[in-house]
């Protein structure tokens, strides 16, 4: 053995005894395709340890896991782990060609999770190509041990993942559609914890369903898994009371409906009754359905369900003969908001109000010194030499479709990736010209915008951010091409959403309305139809992605990154890469 392969084995060896003698707890995440029959086919889909979707990780506040993925799949894959905010640590992040390459077939990269001051419910998944669609699973996040929840303990913790599935193979999906340079095709159906509920060809039987006892208080740990909408939910003839997040704490809101989307997580209580709501049947629907607002925008407009079921008190036999059920379930008719239903939408979206008490502070930057201010568009590049070559260009009048923020639409790097380009000052990947303003003023969310304002200019572009900079960055949504809302997702971070708009927003009028006391602190925005949102976090946390997380938005080029530099101390300076890092 070479002298340099000797020195790399000894640096792994060190590094997996400093990782077993600290408290954590490990996990095996094995990629590999199985078998799955959804919709009366089956078909080959990528998976976690043969589960979809995958397993639940638990752990407590303030935790530090290990999590050895082996890909035994057939294409390259990256794990990211969403909302955790992995102080000094991106090397673990996840995003393909960002913050590391891709886990190549056959081999296997150990992944070091810190967890910080998260608590409640965040997930994981995929992070390359759209394998997302069935690689993902929960990340329950309890309180620090000797603490407890800031509401009455729940009798049962239960994850509800909220998914998109296709009939056809999901990359031939992505190829059809990036070949195409339209709009992708739409998924078959929308499920809930993997299944698509009654109202789908051949799925009756599997539907989800949680079993339930009287005047019994129960979490639900709901997750917007879905790859391409934002989602409504709701139950039968009951309320939720959100009490979280993206892993924060909210204070209590009762609702019989909630807004969620892809990216996000809310934690929600559900009080069952003292005796069932109808004393004649025992079963509701838990129903989702997307909430869609873009003009000539497709989008999958069937209902995904799974069952509530309560059970008869002193039974002694299992859940499933015990529920002893009559008449068809209940469906929330008017509770669930029809797809379009803006003012719904955006009334949830605004109600949501951090905890911050005592044992939950904020601390919301009030001195803001980068101010950053970035259109989110849909744009359209013309077809290659001016003419529709095979079909290519079916975006509007025979153009490619595209997405940008502030008219840059970004390319992903391919032969390395951005964090290892800054890690090792490795020059001609990135330019760190990122606009911190767009390049043309207009009427963002005007009806008859001119045709030259939608075409975006390529480029890996980064902004560079000063350690310690408080910053405020205002999304601003356009109606170029197509307005639509935008779940605007920042990894390694977590930030305070200050305030919501329809319109163009007015720093004038419109920073009198920011709530600067008790805003909820999220990962994931959902930006408005031709409107915008602020937020506002502390950059003291080194390279991270930024992008729309729907996710046919990603791939046309609605993402940059944010590399903050070392701070003086130790503690503020980015960690060294990890032995294993995969190769490009």
């Amino acid at each position: 053995m070479m002298f340099g392969q000797r020195l790399a084995c000894l640096f792994f060896l060190m590094f997996m005894f400093m990782n077993c003698t600290q408290a954590s707890t490990h996990y095996n995440f094995v990629v590999k395709e199985a078998p799955y029959t959804r919709l009366c086919s089956t078909k080959n889909i990528l998976t976690i340890n043969g589960k979809f979707p995958g397993p639940t990780i638990r752990v407590h506040k303030g935790d530090t896991i290990y999590v050895r993925v082996h890909n035994k799949g057939n294409h390259n894959i990256t794990i990211h782990w969403h909302g955790v905010k992995q102080p000094r640590n991106p090397w673990s992040d996840g995003p393909e060609y960002i913050t590391q390459c891709p886990i190549q077939p056959g081999e296997t990269f150990n992944q070091k999770i810190i967890f910080s001051n998260e608590e409640g419910t965040l997930w994981w998944h995929a992070h390359s190509d759209w394998l997302r669609a069935t690689v993902h699973g929960a990340i329950e996040i309890f309180p620090k041990k000797g603490t407890t929840f800031p509401f009455p303990k729940p009798h049962k913790q239960i994850p509800i993942i909220l998914g998109e599935w296709w009939k056809k193979d999901i990359l031939q999906v992505l190829e059809e559609f990036v070949v195409s340079g339209g709009q992708p095709n739409v998924s078959d159906a929308f499920t809930i914890n993997g299944q698509p509920g009654d109202f789908y060809n051949c799925s009756k039987p599997g539907t989800f369903k949680l079993v339930v006892e009287q005047n019994k208080r129960y979490l639900l740990r709901i997750i917007n898994a879905a790859m391409n909408e934002i989602l409504f939910f709701s139950i039968a003839q009951h309320n939720l009371t959100v009490v979280g997040i993206d892993g924060s704490y909210t204070k209590p809101l009762t609702t019989n409906f909630i807004t969620i989307s892809p990216g996000q997580t809310i934690d929600a209580l559900l009080q069952t009754a003292m005796s069932p709501p109808n004393r004649n049947n025992r079963q509701y629907y838990m129903a989702a359905r997307a909430y869609s607002t873009g003009v000539n925008v497709t989008f999958d407009n069937t209902t995904t369900t799974a069952i509530l079921q309560y059970k008869i008190l002193n039974d002694t036999v299992n859940d499933d003969v015990a529920c002893r059920l009559t008449g068809q379930p209940l469906f929330p008719y008017y509770d669930l908001p029809y797809y379009n239903d803006t003012n719904s939408a955006l009334n949830f979206v605004t109600s949501l109000r951090s905890l911050a008490n005592q044992d939950h502070p904020i601390n919301v930057p009030i001195e803001i010194n980068k101010h950053i201010f970035s259109t989110i568009s849909i744009n359209t590049f013309p077809c290659p030499n001016g003419y529709n070559v095979n079909d290519t260009c079916q975006g509007p009048n025979g153009t490619r479709l595209a997405a940008s923020m502030n008219n840059i639409s970004f390319v992903f790097p391919n032969k390395i990736d951005v964090l290892e380009a800054y890690y090792f000052h490795i020059n001609g990947i990135v330019r760190a010209n990122f606009p911190i303003f767009p390049p043309l003023l207009f009427n963002f969310t005007g009806d008859f915008l001119p045709l030259a304002l939608q075409t975006p200019m390529n480029g890996t572009r980064v902004r560079v951010l000063e350690y310690g900079s408080n910053v405020e960055l205002v999304f601003q949504g356009t109606n170029l091409v197509a307005g639509i809302d935008h779940p605007m997702h920042l990894h390694g971070f977590s930030f305070y959403v200050v305030g919501y708009g329809l319109g163009n927003f007015d720093p004038k009028r419109d920073e009198l309305g920011y709530n600067l006391v008790d805003p909820p602190l999220q990962n994931t925005v959902m930006v408005p139809k031709n409107g915008w949102a602020t937020i506002r976090f502390a950059a003291t946390n080194p390279v991270w992605f930024m992008h729309c997380h729907l996710e046919r938005h990603l791939t046309w080029g609605m993402d940059t990154v944010f590399i903050v530099k070392n701070g003086k101390y130790k503690q503020a300076q980015l960690l060294p890469p990890p032995p294993d890092m995969p190769p490009c």
